[in-house]
C-alpha cells in the first residue's frame, strides 16, 4: 500500500510538473503575441508623427520660401526705384551741364565782343593820347612865354601849393580817421574792459617791501649782535644780506638786492628770536630750514598760482620762477599779484572776443617771468622771459607776448595785445604802484621838457601825478589842424624816450584872445 501511494505521488508529481511545463508555454506564447502587439501598435503611432512632422516641416518650408519670395521681391522694386531716382537726377544733371555749356559758350562770344571793343578803344586813346600831349606841349610853350617861367619852376612852384594841401588834408584825415575808430572802438574796448574789471573782483592789497625787522626789546640787538660780533657776522654771511642796527629803536634794517635772500634772513631772525637761542651752530641749523622751507613755499606758491588760473601743465622750473615772484616787486607792486592780474584780465577779454582763453592766461601769468631773475643774470626782464619761454618750447604766442608787452618787439596776432592793455590795466588802477619823490620830478621835468621841444608851443603843464601834459600852443603859428599833427609827434616822442607805468594822455590847448579899448 505504502509503494502504491508512493507511486500515485510520483505520478500525480510528474502530471503537476508535465502541467506546470505547458502553462508556463502557454503564458510564455501570450507574452509575446502581446509585445508583438504593442510594437506593432507603437510602430503605427510612430509611422503617424512622422508624417504629421513631415507635413508640418513641408508647410513651414513652403512658408518660408513664400516670404523669402515677397522679400526677394520687395528688395528689387526698391533697387529699381532707386535706380530711376538716380537716372532722373543723371538726366537732370545732364540737362544743367548741358544749359551751363550753352552760358559758357555765350559769356565767351561776349568777352570776345568785350577784347575787341576795348583794343579798338585803347588804339583810340593812345591816338588822343598822342594829340593830347602836342597840344599840351603848345600850351606849355605859350604859358612859358606869357609868364616868364619855365616848366621846372612852375612844377616846383606847383608842388609846394600840393605839398601845403596835401599836409593839411592828411591832418583833416587823420583827424576823421580817429574821431571814427574812436566812435567805433570805444564802445566796444570799454565794455570788454568793464566786463574784465568786475569778473575780477578780489580784494586788492598793496604790499611793500619789508626791509625791517621789529625787535621784542633792545637787548635784543647785543644778543643778534653777539660776542666780538659772531652772531651778526655768522647771519650776514649764511643769508648773503646786510643787517643794520644803528640807533633806531627796537628794529633791525636788513638790506640785499636779491628779495629771497632778504626773506630767508627776515624769517630766519624771526625764528631765533622766538627760539632765544642765538649763537652761530643755532644760526646755522635755523638758516638751512628756513632755506629748505623757502623753496618748498616757492614750490606751492608756484602751483597755486598755476591751478587758480587753470591754464594746464607748466614745466616744474617755469613754476619755480612763478613762485619766486610772489617775492620781487616793481614800482612797490607785488610782481606775481600784477601777473595774475593781467592773467585775469586778458583770459577775460579773450573769452569776450571768443579767443583762446587758456593761452591768453598762460602768456598773461608769464610776461613778467623774466623778473624772477633780471636781478641775479645779466639782461632785461624780457630778454630773460623771452629765453625762458624758448628753453622750455612755450607757445609761440606767449613768447610773443612776452617780448612784444612793452612795446620792443611788434605783436603777433591779438592775444599779446589784450596782454598789453591787462598789462597797463592792472599797473595803472590807483594805488597799484608808487615810484621815488626824484624819479616822479624827474618824470614830470621830462614830460614838459619834451613837449617844449616842438615848434609852436608855449609852455606845457604836467598834471594828474605825470598822467596827463597840458599843452599851450602859439594861435598865430599853429593852426587848429596843426595841433593834430603835433599831438601825434608828442605822443611819439614820450613813447620813445620815457619809461613810465600806465598811460600818459596829451592834451593840446589853442586860444585866441582880441582885445580892444573903447575911448
Amino acid at each position: 500500500m505504502q509503494s502504491e501511494a508512493l507511486l500515485f505521488s510520483i505520478l500525480v508529481g510528474g502530471i503537476g510538473l508535465v502541467l506546470g511545463v505547458i502553462l508556463m508555454i502557454i503564458a510564455g506564447r501570450l507574452g509575446i503575441s502581446r509585445a508583438k502587439s504593442i510594437a506593432k501598435n507603437t510602430i503605427e503611432e510612430s509611422n503617424i508623427k512622422a508624417d504629421s512632422i513631415i507635413r508640418q516641416a513641408t508647410l513651414d518650408g513652403k512658408q518660408q520660401v513664400y516670404e523669402l519670395k515677397l522679400q526677394a521681391e520687395k528688395e528689387i522694386k526698391e533697387s529699381k526705384a532707386a535706380l530711376q531716382v538716380a537716372e532722373n537726377k543723371l538726366m537732370r544733371r545732364e540737362d544743367t551741364l548741358n544749359l551751363r555749356d550753352e552760358t559758357l559758350i555765350s559769356k565767351e562770344k561776349q568777352i570776345d565782343e568785350k577784347n575787341r571793343q576795348a583794343t579798338n578803344k585803347l588804339a583810340n586813346l593812345e591816338k588822343l593820347e598822342v594829340e593830347l600831349q602836342t597840344k599840351i606841349d603848345k600850351q606849355i610853350e605859350v604859358l612859358e612865354k606869357v609868364a616868364n617861367m619855365s616848366a621846372a619852376e612852375a612844377k616846383s612852384e606847383l608842388m609846394d601849393l600840393v605839398e601845403k594841401k596835401s599836409q593839411k588834408e592828411i591832418a583833416v584825415f587823420l583827424r576823421d580817421q580817429e574821431e571814427e575808430a574812436s566812435a567805433k572802438a570805444a564802445d566796444k574796448a570799454k565794455n570788454i574792459i568793464a566786463q574784465a574789471i568786475q569778473r575780477y573782483s578780489q580784494e586788492e592789497v598793496l604790499e611793500r617791501t619789508i626791509s625791517v625787522v621789529a625787535l621784542p626789546s633792545e637787548d635784543m640787538k647785543g644778543r643778534i649782535i653777539g660776542r666780538e660780533g659772531r652772531n651778526i657776522h655768522a647771519i650776514e654771511q649764511l643769508t648773503g644780506v646786510d643787517l643794520i642796527i644803528d640807533d633806531t629803536p627796537d628794529i633791525i634794517t636788513i638790506s640785499c638786492f636779491d628779495p629771497i635772500r632778504r626773506e630767508i634772513a627776515r624769517l630766519s631772525l624771526e625764528t631765533l628770536m622766538r627760539d632765544g637761542r642765538i649763537q652761530p651752530g643755532r644760526i646755522e641749523e635755523v638758516v638751512n630750514k628756513v632755506t629748505s622751507e623757502m623753496e618748498e613755499n616757492i614750490m606751492k606758491i608756484g602751483d597755486e598760482a598755476v591751478f587758480k588760473l587753470g591754464i594746464g601743465k607748466i614745466d616744474r622750473e617755469i613754476i619755480r620762477l612763478i613762485g619766486r615772484l610772489r617775492f620781487r616787486y616793481s614800482y612797490g607792486q607785488n610782481v606775481l599779484q600784477h601777473s595774475i592780474e593781467v592773467a585775469t584780465f586778458a583770459g577775460i577779454m579773450a573769452a569776450e572776443l571768443g579767443l583762446n582763453q587758456t593761452l591768453a592766461k598762460r602768456a598773461g601769468l608769464l610776461h613778467d617771468i623774466g623778473k624772477a631773475l633780471d636781478f641775479e643774470q645779466e639782461g632785461t626782464h624780457i630778454e630773460l622771459g623771452a629765453k625762458i619761454a624758448k628753453k622750455h618750447k612755450e607757445n609761440p604766442v606767449v613768447i610773443n607776448a612776452i617780448e612784444s608787452h612793452h612795446g620792443e618787439v611788434p605783436t603777433i596776432g591779438i592775444i599779446p595785445q589784450l596782454v598789453i592793455a591787462a598789462d597797463t590795466l592792472s599797473a595803472a588802477r590807483p594805488g597799484a604802484r608808487y615810484e621815488s619823490m626824484e624819479g616822479y620830478i624827474n618824470r614830470l621835468e621830462q614830460l614838459e621838457t619834451i613837449a617844449n621841444s616842438f615848434e609852436g608851443v608855449e609852455r606845457t603843464y604836467a598834471i594828474q601825478a605825470g598822467r596827463e601834459i597840458r599843452v599851450m600852443i602859439l594861435p598865430d603859428k599853429v593852426d587848429d589842424v596843426g595841433m593834430i599833427k603835433i599831438a601825434h609827434d608828442i605822443r611819439e616822442k614820450i613813447e620813445n624816450e620815457l619809461t613810465y607805468p600806465g598811460q600818459i594822455k596829451v592834451t593840446l590847448i589853442r586860444e585866441t584872445r582880441v582885445n580892444e579899448i573903447a575911448k
